[in-house]
């Protein structure tokens, strides 16, 4: 039997008939690990706008701290411990906004617990942590991924397409800055033993951008590093990593003014994302698309993207990866590629020379 693209498909399982299109669209049920800052102000609130995603959990290691983001955030449940979460067989996915050194040691446990995982990036401290999940995933026989929402974004997928159309000929450079000011010495991004500092908390998207775009992974990197004396953590990093086709070149900081851009150029042409990263959720997210004619902005085309959320889309897109039996939209692997140009930029700030990949 036949039937027309969209029609509902019914599935005989035994002597039931099941709507095959109606269990496909039945929203995925999430727990979250932790009540922090980006869970509760961004994440979560956007969950709960998707069409696929369903927040019923969130647990604190304080349960008074729980109660009162589920009391906040409208979730049904509130749990004192991250253990007490994972035993709830109703929860099907978790989402894990822990600090970094918390990534793989939950991961794993909630892989175990037979729970589908998103991750916030980093996926792991290193990328030898990042790998060892490739064995948990595959013997618990769930999804987990790395929450790089900014995949999700259609400003993203737009530049992609752009660039993989060719219409800034051949990508031969990207450039990337991403800054802002942390000057608070209790804060989790300023602790080194929490994996802090720049290049894990905001290079990182950088490098992605980098190896999204190029499609390839760099075969070096050479790195530049100023650490805070106090602290400890690189408050200024700077990179180039050398690609196949071409060269990538960031800086990020903690202690600089708010700022973030991208470019990609090519020899007909060049392309800016405005607000690569937090990209606006309240206004239309704009790509500059350059033809090179002057140097005044005379062949300067702007792109405007319908005003979205990426964590909506992020969310949603997982949900349904679950559903469906898709991929996730960044995988392990990606993120094992990642970290390990993060860590050949360490490398490189220790030893002053370009390191392999």
């Amino acid at each position: 039997m036949r039937f027309a693209p969209g029609a509902l498909r019914p599935v005989r399982r035994g002597r039931q008939i099941f709507d095959y299109d109606a269990c496909m669209q039945k929203r995925v049920r999430w727990g979250v690990l932790g009540a922090a800052a980006i869970a509760v102000r961004k994440v979560i609130p956007a969950m709960q706008k998707g069409e696929w995603s369903e927040v019923a959990a969130i647990a604190s290691r304080e349960r008074g701290r729980a109660e009162e983001a589920a009391r906040a955030l409208s979730i049904p449940r509130a749990c004192g411990s991250y253990e007490e979460l994972l035993a709830d067989p109703s929860i099907e996915a978790v989402y894990i906004p822990l600090p970094n050194q918390l990534h793989v040691p939950w991961i794993i446990r909630a892989a175990e617990a037979g729970k589908h995982v998103l991750c916030e990036k980093p996926l792991g401290m290193n990328a030898d942590e990042a790998r060892s999940l490739l064995a948990v995933r595959d013997r618990a026989g769930v999804k987990i991924g790395e929450a790089f929402m900014v995949r999700c974004h259609p400003q993203w997928l737009r530049v992609f397409e752009l660039i993989a159309s060719g219409r800034i000929g051949k990508l031969r450079s990207v450039q990337g800055f991403f800054s802002y000011s942390n000057l608070d010495p209790a804060n989790i991004r300023n602790r080194v033993e929490a994996g802090g500092g720049a290049l894990m908390d905001i290079g990182c998207y950088l490098i992605q951008a980098s190896r999204y775009m190029f499609q390839q992974e760099p075969s070096r990197a050479i790195g530049l590093i100023d650490r805070d004396p106090e602290m400890k953590i690189d408050r200024l990093t700077s990179a180039i990593l050398d690609f196949p086709s071409g060269q990538a070149i960031f800086t990020c900081s903690t202690q600089l003014v708010l700022h973030q851009r991208l470019q990609f150029f090519g020899a007909k042409g060049r392309i800016e994302m405005e607000v690569p990263v937090n990209a606006p959720n309240d206004r239309p997210a704009r790509i500059f698309i350059d033809d090179g004619r002057d140097l005044l902005g005379g062949g300067v085309t702007t792109e405007s993207f319908p005003i979205c959320d990426q964590y909506t889309l992020q969310g949603d897109a997982f949900s349904r990866a679950i559903r469906d039996g898709a991929e996730v939209p960044v995988s392990i692997e990606d993120g094992i590629k990642n970290m390990a140009a993060v860590d050949a930029v360490f490398r490189s700030a220790a030893t002053g020379r370009w390191e392999m990949l």
